[in-house]
């Protein structure tokens, strides 16, 4: 008798489970790792993504995965961790990708060889509690408050820029990267470093400011008589409107007389009246608001020679109140001495085509402002997305106190370690944790390979190095300049153990995630969401090719995907 198929989804519902399952989700996140490995390194290529609105050129990891819009559930792990390893770190956001698809391609092969993904999964953890474990003896400890801290910080800082667009300055940004972040409090919270970006000029024009610098706001007429520069002013910090309401506010007023609207009108001029002449008593020659100062206000300010300005943006005008030590008031009555602000000189500059506030000089200056210049608006973005890599690095090797060698040195040392503990074990996890080690050897091998030199080589000559018995070539990795192998940690391509920490916890865990899940469960309700929004846009979802990328990126009118060393 035949039983009666039970129908569980409703009619529509795809379901994809088993084997060919897990290797279809390993091939999809493999697709979206070739697209990001060529990024990898000092001599990693760029990539330029138009997406139909707007072009960007970038060889950060976290940035291109956010870009591609990845929609493969599985790759979408990929994307996750390249993000999160770009907020908690700031770099490694290429590395991090590049090897947890070489863990998946190594799976992969456990995987059709018969080894159960639980067992592999088992292994996996197994082989990065070793790796963290090796890591920790590996790390060479430094003391970032010492005289020589100041330039092993700038050391690591360099080696987060040798990848990017502004390579060929990194010297000068490193060092400006890590005076930024030694200006900070203990908290050394990055959100009190403002960087401003300013089309024009080189490089080279960038500038730190010990202070704070923010652009100078709409103004009304009357703001050019007003003084531009001041010595020892102080600082006046509002959350007030110094404008009549009057003149946007549609009121409804019913009168007997019609004098009495007068009494109206000069009451509100009595009120503006007020503030304005309650500003001037409190002896500040500065006054900045976070709402509009009138066309009144300016022109009552400049006969009074005060500086002021309205509608600061929040972020500016919390640095300022916490370099000039001033406290925003959201009322002008009873200002006191001790909540206006100070700094040694306040000055308005021309900075390319923009006029620029600088406040230097601060008593309680523990915020900095950088102002990036250079040529093209998309060059600019790289800088700014460069720069922050640098500064979030900085700030690792300073709370962290140890670095490693760069150039795949570690990798391929942890790859050895591996190797010698995989003997040890017994049955299938000894193949997988031998994977594990093969894996490792991903980032040197791509590093040789991006610079054009022979991978293969380079590979069997770090082996070589790293397998002597005296450990003399614990710190070898891929020479970029010449070829071949080099002592990278003499060469000071130096990283923070916690970028590689991170990266590799992060990267097996993605791993892990992918090789548990058996089973694909697509709901028709979500595929039609899927379309009408691909019709809100404008356009179709692209067509699914198992050969290619097609599928695994949203689709949009006039996608493209380019790759080059485009604007380098």
């Amino acid at each position: 008798m035949i039983q009666p198929q039970l129908i569980l989804l409703r009619e529509g519902t795809d379901a994809s489970q088993g084997k060919p399952q897990l290797i279809s989700n390993i091939n999809a996140c493999m697709n979206v790792v070739d697209t990001v490995k060529t990024t990898l390194g000092p001599c990693g290529m760029d990539k330029l993504i138009h997406n139909g609105r707007e072009v960007n050129i970038s060889n950060d990891g976290a940035t291109i995965m956010n870009l591609l819009e990845v929609v493969h559930p599985a790759a979408k792990c990929l994307v996750d961790i390249a993000i999160s390893q770009d907020h908690e770190v700031g770099d490694g956001t290429t590395s991090v990708v590049v090897l947890a698809g070489e863990l998946l391609k190594e799976a992969k092969n456990c995987v059709e060889d018969g080894i159960a993904p639980q067992v592999i999964i088992k292994a996996f953890r197994n082989a990065l509690s070793v790796v963290m474990e090796a890591l920790q003896k590996l790390c060479v400890p430094f003391d970032p408050n010492a005289e020589e801290g100041h330039r092993n910080l700038v050391r690591c800082a360099e080696t987060a820029l040798n990848s990017k667009l502004i390579n060929t300055e990194r010297y000068f940004f490193a060092k400006m990267a890590t005076d930024a972040v030694l200006s900070l409090d203990n908290d050394l919270n990055l959100d009190m470093i403002g960087i401003k970006k300013v089309p024009g000029g080189s490089m080279g024009e960038s500038i730190l400011v010990d202070g704070v610098a923010f652009k100078k706001t709409f103004s009304y007429a009357g703001f050019e008589q007003q003084p531009k520069k001041f010595q020892c002013p102080k600082v006046l910090l509002l959350h007030v409107e110094l404008e009549l309401k009057a003149e946007k506010d549609n009121a409804e007023v019913r009168v007997k007389d019609p004098k009495q609207y007068q009494s109206i009108v000069d009451a509100e001029w009595k009120i503006i009246f007020d503030k304005m002449e309650k500003c001037v008593r409190s002896g500040a020659k500065i006054v900045l608001s976070r709402l509009p100062i009138g066309d009144i206000a300016t022109q009552y300010f400049a006969d009074r020679d005060i500086f002021c300005a309205g509608r600061v943006a929040a972020d500016d005008m919390a640095r300022v109140a916490l370099a000039t030590g001033g406290v925003v008031q959201s009322t002008v009555s009873n200002i006191t001495e001790d909540v206006l602000g100070s700094c040694a000189l306040f000055e308005e500059r021309q900075v390319g085509p923009e006029r620029y506030n600088f406040f230097t000089g601060c008593r309680n200056s523990k915020t900095v402002t950088i102002i990036l210049r250079g040529g093209a608006q998309q060059f600019i973005d790289e800088a700014d997305r460069s720069l922050h890599d640098a500064i979030c690095i900085v700030k690792r090797a300073y709370r962290t106190g140890s670095v490693v060698g760069g150039g795949g040195a570690v990798e391929m040392e942890l790859s050895k370690v591996l190797r010698e503990y995989s003997r040890t074990i017994r049955g299938k996890g000894q193949m997988v944790i031998s994977g594990f080690a093969r894996a490792l050897e991903v980032i040197p091998r791509q590093l040789a390979e991006n610079a054009g030199h022979d991978s293969t080589d380079s590979l069997n000559k770090l082996r070589q190095k790293h397998h002597a018995s005296d450990q003399s070539g614990k710190w070898y990795g891929v020479d970029i300049l010449h070829g071949g192998v080099c002592d990278t940690f003499e060469r000071f391509v130096w990283e923070p153990t916690l970028v590689k920490r991170n990266a590799i916890q992060s990267a097996t865990e993605a791993a892990c995630l992918v090789l548990s899940v058996d089973e694909t469960v697509t709901n028709p309700e979500s595929e039609a969401g899927k379309k009408q929004a691909a019709a809100g846009r404008g356009g179709g979802a692209m067509p699914v090719s198992k050969a290619g990328m097609g599928g695994l990126f949203k689709g949009a009118p006039g996608v493209t995907r380019m790759k080059g060393r485009a604007g380098r």
